[in-house]
């Protein structure tokens, strides 16, 4: 009787460790706390400390909880900065004029040079080895008979 497997079932969904939160979750919401730590210890005036927490809290609430399309928002904004970096959109400047353009049109194309690929025919001999040596499963080897 053939090996039965288990087949994984809701692999996209996160192991959740305390309540309803993920360790991505958690991992975020505890670098946030850690962030607004330290600026709470920071020399700074008690309002001056709320107006640069809330921004930082914000972030990580989104970067947290936020799902778009489906997907988590971290993944959003991974995707959303690599299209700003390398845009699909082309952009032609055109550098020559119309009878430039015509002109190019009007000539002939030019024929690729062929290149012809030369396969040397094996001889026979090898061909011998070859089949040798997959009969035997690779224990025969000719380096070792010469």
């Amino acid at each position: 009787m053939p090996q039965q497997y288990v087949v994984p079932q809701f692999i996209e969904v996160e192991d959740k460790i305390i309540g309803p939160i993920t360790v991505r979750q958690f991992v975020i919401l505890l670098g946030t706390g850690l962030v607004l730590f330290i600026l709470y210890k920071l020399p700074i005036s008690f309002l001056t400390f709320i107006f640069s927490g809330l921004p930082f809290l914000a972030i990580g609430i989104t970067f947290s909880f936020v799902r778009i399309n489906g997907q988590p928002f971290h993944l959003f904004f991974l995707n959303l900065v690599q299209t700003s970096r390398r845009p699909n959109v082309r952009i032609w400047f055109k550098d020559v004029n119309d009878k430039e353009l015509m002109a190019g049109l009007a000539a002939p194309p030019k024929a690729p040079a062929k290149i012809v690929a030369v396969k040397e025919s094996m001889s026979t001999s090898r061909l011998q080895e070859l089949s040798l040596i997959a009969n035997t499963g690779g224990v025969y080897r000719p380096e070792d008979w010469k």
